[in-house]
């Protein structure tokens, strides 16, 4: 009846003494815009004790990394395992089943062999990119859910002093008071719950799929008032490298354009496009983004309590990082390290009875051939071909024999020697018009190649042809080189430095080879 990964029962049963063929239910808990703002992180601003709870129980992957920072594409790029350049999709306005192949979705892959999947809230970013279905009937075997508030998502429901609504940012409500007396990631959280409970009385139903997207922390910062109480202005940290530096070329600039039209920025009146925030609005910035982390992580627990552990693998993770005035700099839309890193928590009953720490690079591409794997569904997926288009393999890594390693004693199999990540620009500065941070496919004329290795991130900013997606190596435009060594926050840009000329050349080579050699 069961389709069992013969490896993965001989390994298990070799090394850890585990039998493990059986098929688990699969838990994909995906947070929009979450960086490593939690507290098994060791950030110790925030204050998430579900999420630390279930990582007191999980793999806890430290360095990983999405593959473009911005909702679709990432999502699109983690849900297919295929990167950007694969999918042909940049931006939020087209679907790559369309324009770029019939790939097979994580979804897809498991609801074709016998699982039941179901999305909640923000799986795939809605719209065309996702076929205006959230790629049903592919992926799902019910219509996904969305909550009925998200209309309201950029309404002026924000309280102002003086007692008036607006569009704002930074927008914590009083929930009651709010259109139709709830928040979409209630009403998420709600629908998860129900499902489990359904679930749970029928004992003969098969395994399930089942993803839930919160909205939050994504602007609006938009959350029930009382978060506000466990972070305190008092006890909020502005980065020390809030400046913009003096070596950043000026296509990697991000000019937070989203953050800029909200209400209550707009009457700060900053100058586009590298007008400085003031401090005390930083703060309060950070403030609402913690706090917006806590209401998700004390939705997530309720979630949790209904969830059978010793049956179920959880996966948590964010589609991309957040800057919080790192570098002068708001939002996603960057190659840097906070717009691209990631929490990756991967809780596999029988498996992970304690917290176990992974400090290897990873990426979201990752994801597919590992729970593949951890599920036993069927054998490994194959590596995709450079020159064909097959409709089901991957463009990652599975991380099950880390996993396995890290229970036993670390070893070096497998393990990335690179990530990349990648972000487009119309042009060598920032623009409103087109959007520098969001450009649409025709606009799209650079492209950032980023290439992260266990010391050094280098990027390099090329000419990119929208039309046919071709890359000009030869043509670029700007770059940037940081040592993590001694520069982890990517503050100096040696990239100019003709001491680091050799190292560059090694690197770009890299780059140019990309993910299949790395």
């Amino acid at each position: 009846m069961f389709r069992n990964n013969f490896f993965l029962c001989v390994l298990l049963l070799r090394f850890l003494k585990s039998s493990y063929c059986y098929r688990p239910n699969v838990l994909f808990l995906i947070v929009d815009d979450l960086k490593p703002a939690l507290g098994c992180y060791g950030d110790s601003q925030a204050y998430t004790p579900n999420i630390d709870k279930i990582a007191s129980k999980s793999f806890i992957f430290t360095q990983t990394f999405a593959q473009q920072a911005l909702c679709a594409p990432s999502r699109n790029s983690f849900l297919t395992s295929r990167r950007p350049d694969t999918l042909h999709l940049y931006d939020f306005y087209s679907y790559w089943r369309d324009v770029a192949g019939n790939f097979t979705t994580i979804p897809q892959y498991f609801k074709e062999r016998g699982y039941h999947s179901y999305s909640i809230g923000k799986v795939f970013h809605p719209g065309i990119s996702s076929n205006f279905t959230d790629d049903q009937p592919y992926s799902w075997s019910q219509t996904p859910f969305h909550p009925t508030t998200i209309k309201f998502k950029d309404a002026k429901v924000c309280i102002n002093q003086d007692g008036t609504r607006s569009a704002n940012l930074i927008c914590p409500v009083i929930i009651e008071y709010q259109p139709m007396a709830t928040l979409p990631d209630i009403e998420s959280k709600n629908e998860a719950i129900k499902f489990l409970h359904k679930r749970k009385r029928i004992v003969t139903n098969p395994p399930y799929f089942l993803a839930v997207g919160f909205h939050k922390p994504h602007i609006p910062f938009k959350f029930p008032e009382h978060f506000l109480d466990l972070h305190p202005l008092s006890n909020i940290s502005l980065p020390v490298n809030r400046m913009i530096p003096p070596s950043l070329p000026t296509i990697a600039w991000n000019p937070w354009i989203d953050i800029r039209t909200r209400d209550d920025m707009k009457k700060l009146k900053i100058p586009f496009p590298y007008g400085p925030m003031n401090d005390e609005i930083t703060k309060q910035i950070i403030q609402a983004y913690y706090a917006s982390v806590s209401y998700v992580d004390e939705l997530i627990g309720k979630v949790l309590r209904e969830v059978d552990l010793d049956n179920t693998i959880v996966v948590l993770t964010g589609d991309h990082g957040w800057s919080l005035g790192e570098h002068g700099e708001f939002s996603k839309f960057s190659n840097f390290e906070e717009a691209t890193r990631v929490p990756l928590i991967i809780h596999v009953p029988r498996l992970s009875t304690r917290k176990i720490i992974i400090n290897v690079l990873v990426e979201l591409v990752d994801l597919f051939p590992t729970l593949v794997d951890l599920t036993a569904i069927s054998e490994s997926l194959p590596l995709c071909p450079s020159t064909k288009r097959y409709n089901t393999c991957t463009e990652g890594r599975s991380l099950m024999r880390l996993m396995i390693d890290a229970l036993r004693k670390p070893q070096n199999h497998n393990r990335k020697s690179a990530i990349f990540t990648q972000y487009p620009r119309p042009g060598l500065y920032p623009t409103l018009d087109p959007n520098s941070d969001e450009p649409r496919l025709k606009n799209i004329k650079i492209m950032g190649y980023s290439i992260k290795t266990k010391r050094y991130r280098y990027c390099e900013w090329v000419k990119f042809n929208s039309t046919n997606f071709s890359i000009k190596w030869n043509e670029v435009y700007a770059r940037e080189l940081y040592d993590h060594l001694i520069d982890p926050k990517e503050d100096l840009n040696l990239a100019d430095r003709p001491q680091f000329s050799d190292l560059i050349k090694k690197l770009k080579r890299k780059l140019i080879k990309g993910w299949r050699k790395a």
